[in-house]
């Protein structure tokens, strides 16, 4: 019989979203943090840029919301992008107290004020920042003072397999109960029953063969949540951070927006400039139009990179908002402050995700989302820089007061149905599983990557039913792998993306194909349904 953890709160998903909401549950409730690899291996510590929030006087909501509408092509919520907005400033002191140093300077009457920069699609300076790593110090902040916590209990290396759900009778609410996790170090399937399960797992752009995201973003929570019976929305949404560091030698460097926001240039490999004749906005337009601008000019020109330069700027002030970065580019020969840096697009997020009200409930009982595996309504078509932190915030907080109201009812535990592999063997063929996973991330970025096409996708989705065939019968026979797990719900994954693809008949924000260049008149929301293949009604803005 497998081993069984106990607590009231499960929170599976280790950077800004979970952490932020087990330090406020910890008060009241018993947590347990489940973490893939170490604690600080996800998304957030590698986020470079910053968080947006309204601290500058001449600054206002009002904009906040006005710029994060616009970037999203008319499919945000306008009450979730209202209300984001609105807490932005304090859970950003929340995170201040914390112990977060965001950089500050002098203004001009020597009052130390925060160092706010600006990114693309913000009409203002509202970017809260740490030099330029601040989810290294959001992520370390957190879990310092996780560590110290007597109530959080952290299972570091351990993989989430599946919810576990109940459900009494067929009238009544699906409610989960907990999930079975796979530990990595002594490679045996154990059980957590908890009184609330919440996904803070991240995004899945693990699903493409270029990427920014660690290699734990591997869409866990989306493809459990679907298993489980959740609805997803906006999965064709998956934003290509522009500026990717292009050298054999970097593996996923991020170029942070913020070098666009201090004034650096996309050039060509001849030295020109090209921004400025695709939008008026240049280089600090939307991620969608700066990743598309790239793209089409590598296709042009035959170029395997265009490049950032922002060696216009003083090398003193270069070394001072962005020393990850020059570090980083001297030690593979590059000196940003001499010369511009090679750069591609990479997959970097999902606008898409678990569908969730603004507590992050689920369509199940019991199992809330927050982050970026969720669908929230802020993003819309394409995620304004800086608000993914920001969401991770908002709606840990949002979601830590649902909780902490419907917990004291709750008491007890019960035993979970146990882990059966009594039929199954250990793998003697692991290339079985490495060759999958080549495959799917090869065709998923050349069919359903920047620029698509009706028949692109239809060979995406052909490739990916053959892949999920073979990848089911191999799950059914042999013990689960940190690879099996992560290609079994990166191929969950991205047959949502592609179905989801399928279903928009206009190119909209990160969305574009060529069958469909024009927008449609009404911005419709894609929502899939476990309960069909087909697609649910579109809500419409």
């Amino acid at each position: 019989m497998n081993k069984q953890h106990n607590c009231d709160v499960l929170i599976i998903g280790s950077g800004a979203a979970g952490l932020t909401l087990a330090l406020h549950l910890a008060k009241t409730a018993d947590v347990i943090v489940l973490c893939k690899g170490p604690i600080n291996e996800g998304s957030t510590y590698y986020a470079q840029g910053g968080i947006a929030a309204v601290f500058d006087k001449n600054d206002s909501i009002d904009s906040h919301v006005s710029d994060t509408l616009i970037a999203g092509a008319g499919l945000c919520e306008a009450e979730t992008v209202k209300y984001t907005a609105e807490n932005a400033k304090a859970c950003l002191e929340w995170l201040i107290e914390q112990g977060v140093d965001f950089d500050r300077e002098k203004n001009h009457d020597g009052n130390v004020r925060y160092h706010l920069t600006r990114e693309g699609g913000h009409s203002h300076r509202r970017i809260l920042h740490a030099a330029d790593a601040t989810g290294q110090a959001v992520q370390t902040t957190l879990v310092d003072k996780v560590r110290q916590h007597n109530r959080i209990r952290i299972f570091e290396r351990y993989n989430a397999v599946d919810l576990i759900c109940e459900q009494a009778r067929p009238d009544e609410e699906k409610s989960c109960i907990g999930a079975y996790i796979w530990n990595r170090n002594s490679e045996k399937v154990e059980s957590v029953f908890a009184h609330k399960t919440i996904l803070a797992t991240g995004g899945a752009s693990k699903v493409y063969q270029y990427t920014s995201n660690p290699d734990v973003a591997s869409g866990d929570g989306v493809a459990m949540a679907w298993r489980a019976g959740c609805r997803v929305a906006n999965m064709e949404f998956n934003q290509f951070h522009p500026t990717c560091l292009f050298h054999p030698d970097a593996g996923t460097f991020l170029l942070t927006e913020a070098l666009r926001g201090e004034g650096a240039i996309l050039r060509r490999p001849d030295g020109s400039r090209f921004m400025p004749e695709f939008d008026e906005r240049a280089e600090l337009a939307p991620r969608d139009i700066v990743a598309r601008a790239i793209d089409y000019e590598m296709k042009r020109l035959g170029a395997d990179c265009m490049y950032l330069d922002i060696s216009h700027k003083s090398a003193g002030f270069i070394k001072q908002h962005f020393p990850t970065i020059y570090e980083k580019t001297l030690s593979l020969g590059i000196d940003m402050t001499q010369q511009p840096i090679p750069i591609v697009p990479a997959a970097h997020y999902t606008c898409g995700g678990v569908m969730v009200d603004k507590h992050g409930r689920t369509d199940i009982g019991n199992l809330y989302g927050i982050g970026e595996v969720t669908y929230t309504g802020l993003h819309g078509a394409n995620r304004m820089a800086s608000n993914s932190l920001l969401e991770c915030l908002v709606f840990a907080r949002a979601a830590a007061q649902d909780i902490t109201g419907s917990l004291p009812g709750c008491h007890g535990t019960k035993r979970l149905p146990p882990w059966d592999e009594s039929r199954v063997t250990d793998s003697d063929e692991e290339v079985v599983i490495q060759h999958n996973w080549h495959e799917l991330r090869l065709f998923m970025w050349d069919y359903v990557g920047i620029v698509r096409t009706t028949k692109r996708l239809e060979r995406a989705l052909h490739r990916v039913e053959l892949l999920q065939r073979e990848i089911d019968d191999y799950y059914r026979h042999f013990k689960v792998s940190n690879n099996l797990l992560e290609l079994r719900n990166l191929v969950q994954v991205a047959e949502l993306i592609i179905r989801s693809a399928m279903q928009r008949k206009e190119s909209r924000g990160l969305h574009y194909t060529l069958d469909y260049p024009e927008l449609s008149p009404k911005g419709e929301v894609t929502i899939l349904s476990p309960a069909s293949t087909k697609v649910k009604e579109p809500v419409k803005n």
